[in-house]
């Protein structure tokens, strides 16, 4: 049964109601799709490079398996530095307002980017190359830890209580999106001769962010500040320190919220940023088929997600988190059994289906999470629980990497990984699920 926002740690007093229309929640949610998408792509894009590019050009004094472990924990350097994004936005958001965070998290996180594009080789300058390179991860990820909590919260207090599944699972949409575009623009550049590639041809991924940039700041510019938000300014009720209210108050929420958030953020980037890996260099199968593999699994995830959040409405986000953990569990070997058949045809619909049953806790993972805390702590508890399960997750390709070295390239270690996130998953979605907020919204 879910309890009233009165009733949870660090709620506000009961005020007047704040005001939400269909309309305004689609426009919003729109908005938020298309600023969490460009973003995703950004910081996707990194994944990918890290496994075909970025070992290979940046860490050239080491052996190819030392080279890739490298290339990986730089990947993770970006999710340690979520947790930062997440405070400081989080601050920003709970106590300036959702829309101006989330514009410097969308101008930050395209410039870092872009400049990954510019970046010269470790041929050309040394070791300041790498150097760089995580510096501008770290940048990437301390605006991905403010951006896609804001997102979320945006479409959700933008949206009728009822209706709040649908509108949440759009943000989510902007995740397999970003995949799509960040794959699709390397598998065209795979395209070039390996010279090509390797000496411009992979940058122009990171080059495309600076127009894609241009057109995410004029829509968020047009997004209206949440009406709870503007609410509790009348009334006054903005935490001074949210994040420490986050961790004084709701630290149970937080934690019931990150377990629910960790297959979405680890279990994903096993199968997609390890698996690209993995099917390269230790199957022999070829980048290309490994990174179209990848964009036939955003499509379904796409499908998957926009469904389960109808789906969240009528059954409740954190029973269908804790189906979607459950299912993930049970394919797991399957899904690495097929991989290892080499087959193109099977690789690719392993990798889909893989991910898209991943992705049925992901869909609902913004709804549960807005709900878990009340709108005065929101945006730093949304932010937190995501980023701080990204940052306990993000070194995951890098410590599956190793596990593969350590038993031979066998894959039984890593997918007893994969199941493990996912029952921890899906413990979050039954506490999860008892343990929601409601607001104080009036829907017209």
């Amino acid at each position: 049964m879910s309890k009233t926002e009165q009733t949870a740690p660090g709620a506000a007093p009961p005020g007047t109601s704040a005001v939400v229309t269909g309309q305004d929640a689609g426009r919003v949610a729109f908005a938020a799709f298309v600023g969490t998408a460009l973003e995703w792509y950004d910081y996707f894009l990194f994944g990918t490079a890290a496994a075909l590019v970025f070992n290979r050009l940046y860490f050239t004094t080491l052996d190819p398996a030392a080279a890739t472990l490298a290339a990986f924990a730089t990947f993770g350097v970006g999710f340690a530095a979520r947790p930062i994004g997440a405070l400081v936005f989080g601050w920003l958001g709970d106590r300036m307002g959702r829309r101006p965070a989330l514009l410097i998290t969308v101008v930050l996180i395209g410039v870092a980017t872009g400049l990954i594009g510019l970046l010269p080789s470790y041929a050309a300058i040394g070791v300041t190359a790498p150097l760089l390179l995580v510096f501008l991860r770290l940048l990437q990820g301390i605006a991905v830890g403010g951006e896609w909590g804001g997102a979320v919260t945006l479409a959700v207090e933008h949206a009728p209580p009822e209706k709040r599944g649908r509108y949440a699972a759009l943000p989510q949409v902007g995740s397999p999106v970003g995949t799509l575009l960040s794959s699709g623009a390397f598998s065209l550049v795979l395209l070039l001769p390996s010279d090509s590639f390797d000496s411009w041809g992979w940058r122009l991924p990171f080059l495309a962010a600076f127009p894609l940039l241009g057109v995410a700041v004029y829509i968020r510019r047009k997004v209206e500040e949440s009406p709870l938000f503007d609410e509790m300014m009348k009334q006054d009720e903005r935490a001074k320190v949210p994040a420490f209210d986050v961790f004084r108050l709701a630290w149970g929420r937080l934690l019931v919220a990150m377990a629910s958030a960790t297959l979405g953020v680890g279990g994903f980037y096993l199968l997609t940023t390890f698996m690209i890996s993995y099917g390269a260099d230790t199957l022999g199968m070829s980048r290309s088929l490994m990174v179209s593999g990848t964009l036939v699994a955003a499509v379904v995830q796409i499908v998957v997600i926009l469904v389960m959040g109808r789906v969240a409405e009528r059954l409740g986000p954190g029973r269908v988190t804790v189906w979607g953990g459950l299912l993930t569990a049970v394919l797991a070997f399957p899904v690495f059994w097929l991989v290892e058949t080499k087959n193109p045809l099977v690789v690719v619909v392993a990798m889909a289906v893989g991910i898209g049953v991943l992705s049925i806790a992901y869909a609902v993972s913004g709804a549960l999470l807005a709900e878990l805390f009340p709108a005065r702590l929101r945006y730093s508890g949304v932010a937190l629980a995501y980023n701080l399960a990204g940052a306990l997750t993000g070194f995951l390709p890098f410590l599956a990497a190793a596990m593969l070295g350590a038993v031979g390239g066998a894959s039984w270690p890593v997918v007893l990984l994969l199941i493990g996130l996912s029952l921890v998953t899906a413990l979050g979605g039954f506490l999860g699920e008892r343990m929601r907020v409601t607001d104080n919204v009036v829907s017209t």
